[in-house]
């Protein structure tokens, strides 16, 4: 079955239910009426959770600039965002109360909470909103994730101190998904006209840490904001906890080698780690002392991108081959140990308007012989490798280590030696995080795996609009397929204006069968979100819109 149109016919869509933000854990008091016990389940004040990273430490703390999920992971215990995610799932207002869109949607006029200042004592009013989002605009800042999502913010006008109205150039359904992002968070505009390198290094906001220092190489100390106020209680896990966190602060260290974090886990070295390999989970699960908290992260599955914009990949014939030739369901499952489930979708799981199609991903080697063969790679050389016109069949995959775990890499491997098997060369190239950037910015690839975490279906504008084939101000663009195709930019900017969620959802659907269809990605599963945490550290479980953890409900006991 190789034509489209055949495809289309007997494609299998589903949706599934948008996850939840996930609520805090339980603490289990059991009704013993033993007094010590039931001291040990409420909350305590005091202490300092020590986090270890295997993320790549962040060149700069402002989310701003750039916009990668380190940033994320950090900027979420300090800085806030317009609009969030609540324990059901939905988008709403934080720090922003509410808003009005205009009936051709192209006026969006926010209403701020009244009575927040920013750490440093500047009121969050409609003109540090203002400054944020011109912040995240100037091309001087260096955006990439914030700036997409600010694309369609044409001009803004201050109407009052908590009203600001922005004019758009077209309806975005997307805005305020987008405003629910770490990379969109507020920042004092006081800290932003200190310029870039002092804004880097301690941002200011209205969250319940504060940065206090960052050690570059080893860590950065968070500690508590003592006059926080939670914005909207009814939005998070404990509508009673509304002052200052519990913790006294947060170390928050940067530990690459995955089995030095696990082992200080144990340890009781530190409190909680993220980038668990999935044998470390499984083992974990036997171990009483440690909790797991699995959070997969919206926006896009994790995926590997073909390029379309040169050969072999830009003839379809042979990227349906390749994807035919790698036994991506064995590696899953020989690697993960059922940590990660197979994806055949462009979008994360918990995204509700996600549309999957398993028919188009089937292990098929003699499909792919034949589809090779069609397209004019019918010989091989002396190492079995196929050959046309003299050239080897060859592509190249840069691999980023600090966004990779190890068990990804090995996937890679496994998918490396199936290619060769239909006479695909696969070269793996493993690189830093700032090697990877460059070779993707030269386009030195064939084949990519490159996360991007975004609220919302929207993300597929940014990874399959031709617009984005083009980079923004950081330098980074994250249509890696290189997909430019007319039909499916006018279904996304018709879903970007569409205010009707069934119209969105029919939309986007027929985006996600186009790109499946056209053969330009390879869906491997979720993007992986895994914590582990000591059983002494209470209270974990609630998130950021992305996925992320925040921790002004945690709480160490004794």
């Amino acid at each position: 079955m190789t034509s489209t149109a055949r495809r289309a016919a007997q494609r299998r869509a589903f949706v599934t239910p948008a996850l939840a933000v996930t609520a805090a854990l339980t603490l289990s008091a059991c009704g013993t009426g033993d007094p010590a016990e039931e001291a040990a389940a409420s909350p305590t004040a005091g202490g300092t959770l020590v986090y270890a990273s295997g993320d790549a430490e962040p060149t700069c703390l402002d989310p701003h600039v750039g916009g990668n999920y380190p940033q994320a992971l950090l900027a979420g215990q300090f800085l806030e965002t317009l609009y969030t995610k609540d324990s059901d799932g939905s988008v709403v207002p934080w720090l922003a109360e509410g808003a009005e869109v205009s009936a051709d949607g192209l006026t969006v006029t926010l209403q701020l909470r009244e009575g927040i200042n920013f750490t440093d004592g500047t009121p969050f009013d409609a003109a540090a909103v203002k400054a944020n989002i011109e912040h995240v605009q100037d091309p001087e800042t260096g955006s990439s994730t914030g700036y997409l999502a600010m694309a369609k913010v044409e001009s803004m006008e201050v109407l009052d101190a908590q009203r600001l109205q922005l004019n758009l150039s077209a309806p975005d359904s997307a805005l305020f998904e987008s405003f629910a992002q770490p990379w969109n968070a507020i920042m004092s505009p006081a800290g932003l006209e200190r310029g870039q390198e002092e804004n880097c290094a301690a941002p200011i906001g209205t969250g319940p840490f504060v940065v206090e220092s960052w050690q570059r190489q080893d860590a950065v100390t968070l500690t508590r904001n003592e006059d926080y106020v939670v914005p909207d209680p009814e939005a998070t896990a404990d509508p009673s906890h509304t002052g200052p966190a519990y913790l006294e602060g947060i170390e928050w260290r940067f530990i690459p080698e995955a089995a030095t974090r696990y082992a200080a886990l144990q340890s009781g070295t530190v409190d909680m780690i993220d980038n668990a390999q999935p044998d470390t989970i499984v083992s974990a699960a036997d171990d009483e002392a440690i909790g797991h908290l699995n959070a997969p992260r919206p926006g896009a599955s994790n995926r590997i991108e073909l390029n379309a914009s040169q050969a072999p990949f830009d003839d379809v014939r042979v990227r349906e081959a390749f994807i035919r030739a790698v036994n991506v369901d064995a590696a899953v499952d020989s690697l993960f140990f059922g940590t990660a489930e197979r994806s055949y979708s462009p979008l994360s799981s918990v995204e509700p308007m996600s549309y999957s199609d398993e028919s188009l991903f089937g292990y098929d080697p003699d499909e792919a012989a034949r589809l090779l063969d069609e397209a004019g790679w019918d010989e091989f050389d002396d190492a079995g490798y196929r050959v046309k016109d003299g050239e080897r069949l060859s592509v190249h995959l840069p691999v980023s280590t600090n966004q990779s775990v190890p068990a990804e890499q090995s996937l890679f491997e496994q998918l490396q030696a199936t290619a060769k098997e239909s006479g695909i060369e696969v070269t793996v190239e493993l690189l830093d995080l700032a090697s990877w950037y460059g070779a993707l910015g030269e386009h030195n690839y064939d084949l990519v795996s490159a996360p991007y975490t975004k609220v919302g279906p929207d993300v597929l504008r940014i990874l399959f609009h031709s617009d984005s084939t083009q980079p923004a101000p950081s330098g980074y663009f994250a249509n890696h397929a290189m997909v430019q195709d007319p039909a499916v930019d006018a279904a996304l900017e018709a879903a970007s204006a569409a205010q009707d969620d069934a119209e969105r959802a029919e939309l986007y659907e027929q985006v996600q069968a186009s790109v499946l269809e056209g053969f330009y990605l390879l869906p491997l599963y979720d993007q992986q979100n895994h914590f582990l945490y000591r059983e002494s550290l209470r209270g974990v479980g609630e998130t950021t819109a992305v996925a992320s953890p925040t921790f002004h409900n945690a709480w160490l006991a004794e």
